[in-house]
């Protein structure tokens, strides 16, 4: 379901209080849990929802809100990245997960 938010802080305090509590990091061929000790690979979770914000005068400000899920790993999560010249260095299988239309 896609909805509107106005900044990113709103989208991840909506998510959070649907249950997406984990704060995940991107690798290069995976995402981890900051409060866990384990990475989840591509092929383990799902991207649920995202949402993409657009700073208004600085480009390094845009950046794309993932609601990831984990049904091997019983998490739901939030994953936030930079886009553009700013995103990380990821592999493939990673970029194909990750893509968003």
């Amino acid at each position: 379901m896609k909805r509107d938010f106005d900044t990113l802080s709103e989208a991840i305090n909506t998510l959070k209080k649907e249950g997406y509590t984990e704060d995940f990091n991107l690798l290069q061929e995976s995402i981890v849990c900051r409060n866990r000790s384990f990475e989840v690979f591509a092929e383990d979770f799902e991207v649920d929802e995202f949402y993409r914000f657009e700073g208004m005068s600085d480009p390094g400000d845009n950046s794309i809100l993932y609601a990831i899920s984990s049904k091997k790993h019983d998490l739901k999560g939030v994953l936030v990245n930079a886009y553009g010249i700013y995103s990380e260095d990821i592999t493939d299988t990673m970029m194909k997960k990750l893509a968003v239309h």
